[in-house]
């Protein structure tokens, strides 16, 4: 009755010992499962942490070749900008030489203006001082024809005394015609210069 007895206790403990090996096994396959997701956990978070990585390396090298294209485009603005100025003050300098220009023709203008005005009065006052000459010498003409007549009706010394008083009148208007003749080449001439001063005025012959 012993041997049995001592089989079955052998056999409990084979049982209890197979089931501890089974609760260890099966411990162990949890312990592995956990491991297993642990590990796809820690796969997936460093696939994440990766693809963040390669993300982030996109866009820093997005960014950078932003701030490449920025830095160009400012290049770009700057080099225009001096060129702008370059331009504008060259702008400026020829408005500024314009106006002196313009200042310059507008006195030359207001010069040629001025002699034209002096021009028309001496004009005025040589046709007005001409006319009275000119009725003056037709007066003393008159005279001088009346005195020949008064002359070839008398004889003798003073039909001569008459006559040498006569051709005295007669000499002073051919004296005042020659002053009148070289005011009239003189004038003549102020006024074709004037003439060609006006043209070039108007050809736009003027100062530059």
């Amino acid at each position: 009755m012993a041997l049995p007895s001592t089989f079955e206790e052998r056999l409990q403990q084979m049982e209890v010992t197979l089931s501890q090996r089974l609760s260890l096994l099966q411990i162990e396959k949890d312990l592995q499962v956990a491991k297993s997701q642990l590990l796809a956990t820690k796969l997936s978070s460093l696939r994440r942490m990766e693809q963040r990585r390669l993300l982030l390396e996109r866009r820093r090298a997005e960014l950078g070749f932003q701030i490449l294209a920025a830095r160009s485009e400012i290049d770009a603005l700057e080099a225009r900008y001096h060129a702008a100025a370059r331009e504008i003050r060259a702008v400026n300098w020829e408005l500024e030489e314009v106006e002196l220009r313009g200042k310059e023709r507008d006195r030359w203008y207001e010069m040629k203006r001025l002699d034209m005005e002096e021009f028309k009065e001496m004009r005025t006052r040589f046709v007005a001082e001409s006319r009275e000459e000119v009725e003056r010498l037709r007066n003393l003409v008159a005279e001088l024809k009346s005195t020949l007549k008064d002359l070839q009706s008398k004889d003798g010394c003073s039909a001569n005394a008459e006559i040498e008083a006569a051709e005295a009148k007669k000499s002073h208007p051919l004296a005042e015609k020659e002053k009148l003749d070289q005011k009239l080449a003189s004038a003549y001439r102020f006024r074709t210069l004037l003439q060609k001063q006006i043209q070039q005025m108007l050809g736009g012959a003027g100062p530059a």
